[in-house]
């Protein structure tokens, strides 16, 4: 998950499509999301691992997804409203474990999901939330192209799919060193 988690590092655009399942008309957009790495030392994973009665020394590390509407521009999102996710490995190989988080993506609620790596290399998370699931999954097709596809089923019964294409954003720093190679 560490090396997943640094992979993902960085702004990403996002161009997302939902599907729902019932009355609720689709929906698709462009957001962004900002990923930065976060140390097992860091106050908020121990209080994430506290929280969850799970010992802090078992993390192996952590990470910040902070979202953006797209049309906010270069204005920063509020770290306050960062999900934080920690990584419990099951094991050495970090090919599966738990990610506890003080927030999920479906409800805003502290919650525990499974996750696991296949060995096609893709991310399969399954969250159980109060009243709903979710099943997560994301794959890089490029180090700055990833794809997301979820799905989310609620206690009533209604569906809804996401499917996301993520561009990693170059930063003016990047561009920079770019056009420096070939001068």
């Amino acid at each position: 998950m560490i090396d997943f988690f640094k992979k993902s590092e960085g702004v990403w655009l996002i161009h997302r499509t939902v599907h729902h399942f019932d009355a609720v008309a689709d929906e698709s957009g462009d957001s962004k999301i900002h990923v930065n790495l976060v140390g097992k030392g860091d106050e908020r994973v121990q209080k994430i691992c506290l929280d969850q009665g799970i010992d802090a020394a078992i993390a192996a590390c952590g990470a910040s997804f902070m979202w953006q509407p797209h049309e906010e521009g270069s204005q920063e999102p509020n770290p306050e409203q960062a999900a934080i996710l920690v990584d419990i490995p099951d094991d050495v190989t970090g090919r599966s474990g738990k990610l506890l988080r003080n927030q999920g993506y479906v409800e805003k609620i502290p919650v525990v999901s499974r996750y696991w790596f296949g060995d096609d290399g893709i991310l399969t998370i399954d969250t159980e939330y109060d009243q709903n699931q979710g099943q997560e999954r994301c794959w890089f097709l490029t180090d700055d192209f990833r794809v997301r596809a979820s799905t989310v089923r609620m206690n009533n019964g209604i569906y809804l799919m996401t499917y996301c294409s993520e561009r990693r954003m170059v930063s003016e720093q990047d561009l920079v060193a770019m056009v420096q190679r070939f001068l």
